[in-house]
């Protein structure tokens, strides 16, 4: 439930010219798909109290407040609108628990000293409080007014309605029900709704480009490499003359461009899902795939990947699980049931290589995924390093029926790199190979092979006996 206000301002020109000052920063956000709990939205103490302590722990002074809750409609909680009056300005805020929607309007005044910092850490601290699924976001420099309307004007004319242009939007992904990690955009370069998934693309101050996938991120220009490398070369250089690779998701073309780097490659698969995904990275993502998407020895069928390699009659040297996390739609791509499938595909001496997940934030993700291939290959690899995109240490494995990265020399992995003349690389070398597979203790035994059940262990066999 809310109400609609149309306000009228009447602005006189000539004192525009003559330049009226306004100090102040102003930031507004509606955000949707809220993950917050019901009581943010719903209950006035709650909401009331995380709005006043982090309206203090940004450093600003509430003079005085006022919060009012909706009368039910057909049983249902309608929302609260509330305002802290602060001796900078305000904090404005409304809930819409029927829609999972919050309104936040922060205004703060810069005249005697600059509180925009002050602002912008309530702003970022009420966006994690309400966990927006996505979100519309504005930042506005109260200045020079009549710049600030021309500005106005200018942007309005130019803005591409397509991507929705937003100033120093949060990008927040939460790497589980407790702790997230995320950027400031300084625009969105382009939001699209396909069948599977929303694609968004920003462009940051950070990281240059970013993608992003039903609010995860995924790859950015700025450090793609620290992923993208790690994921194709210990394993494609384990390998010792690696000509075929299936790549099952990877639409952003990141790890595509990696594994042409090496030249005895003759073809490539990319089994990806959504089309949009390619659409978007060719637009957008240049920087990540290098033109990867033009390579002739390149084939790009889409669809899902599990069908993909369940009818696959081809087989591969390597099969690159380039994939989203496990609790999105490619879940299924992380059974024992489909390492099955992809092992079935492999030729002699093959491999397989993905992404794990963290094991700081999803430990038992991790752990499962593990366990899952430790089912069906006989050699299982995890590896280890930090993503800066993600936040976290995070984990990567190389998995084979015969291959074993971690048997592979330095001295070996430089002869190859030589001999395929692989020198435009930013993260990995041949000192890293080995200590990519170097676990922290937590680490190894997270991700190691379970004990053996000893003689008698089992409670069902004592029993027969």
């Amino acid at each position: 439930m809310g109400c609609g206000v149309t306000t009228v301002i009447q602005v006189d020109w000539a004192d525009l010219q003559g330049g009226i000052t306004m100090q102040g920063m102003h930031l507004t956000g509606d955000l949707f798909d809220c993950g917050c709990s019901d009581a943010f939205l719903t209950d006035l103490q709650t909401l009331s109290t995380v709005c006043r302590q982090a309206t203090v722990a940004a450093g600003l002074t509430v003079v005085d407040e006022k919060f009012h809750v909706f009368p039910p409609l057909d049983g249902e909680p309608s929302g609260i609108t509330g305002a802290l009056l602060l001796a900078e300005s305000h904090l404005a805020v409304h809930t819409w628990p029927e829609r999972r929607g919050v309104t936040l309007d922060v205004y703060v005044c810069n005249f005697t000293e600059d509180n925009s910092g002050k602002a912008q850490g309530l702003f970022d601290a009420l966006m994690v409080a309400f966990r927006p699924g996505r979100q519309n976001v504005n930042r506005i420099e109260r200045g020079d007014l009549a710049a600030s309307v021309q500005a106005t004007a200018t942007a309005a004319a130019g803005a591409d309605t397509a991507g929705g242009a937003a100033s120093n939007e949060i990008i927040f992904d939460w790497l589980n029900a407790n702790a997230g990690y995320g950027f400031t955009a300084r625009k969105r370069l382009k939001t699209l709704q396909s069948p599977f998934q929303r694609v968004e693309v920003y462009d940051t101050a950070q990281f240059g480009r970013l993608f992003r996938l039903d609010g995860r991120l995924m790859t950015s220009e700025g450090e793609e490499f620290f992923y993208h490398e790690c994921m194709t070369h210990p394993a494609m250089l384990t390998h010792p003359n690696p000509e075929s690779v299936l790549v099952i998701g990877g639409g952003d073309g990141g790890s595509c461009e990696e594994l042409f780097k090496h030249p005895s490659v003759r073809r490539i698969v990319m089994a990806e899902l959504d089309q949009a995904v390619i659409d978007i990275s060719k637009q957008y993502l240049g920087k990540i795939h290098r033109g990867a998407f033009d390579d002739a020895r390149l084939a790009v069928r889409i669809g899902d990947g599990f069908e993909t390699v369940r009818t696959m009659e081809e087989r591969f040297d390597l099969i690159v699980l380039d994939l989203t996390d496990p609790d999105t739609p490619a879940f299924h791509l992380y059974s024992e049931q489909f390492f099955r499938m992809c092992r079935s595909i492999l030729n002699p001496g093959g491999l397989l290589t993905l992404h794990l997940g963290s094991p700081v934030f999803q430990e038992s993700t991790v752990r499962k995924n593990a366990q899952n291939l430790r089912k069906v290959f006989r050699q299982v690899h995890p590896m280890a390093l930090y993503i800066p995109l993600y936040g976290s240490l995070w984990c990567l494995a190389v998995a084979s029926d015969t291959a074993n990265p971690r048997a592979i020399s330095a001295e070996l992995i430089d002869a190859r790199m030589r001999e395929r003349a692989l020198g435009d690389l930013k993260y990995y070398n041949p000192e890293l190979h080995g200590a990519l597979f170097a676990l922290p203790n937590f680490v190894r035994d997270m991700t190691r092979a379970p004990d053996p059940a000893m003689p008698g262990s089992d409670p069902a066999a004592r029993l027969a006996a």
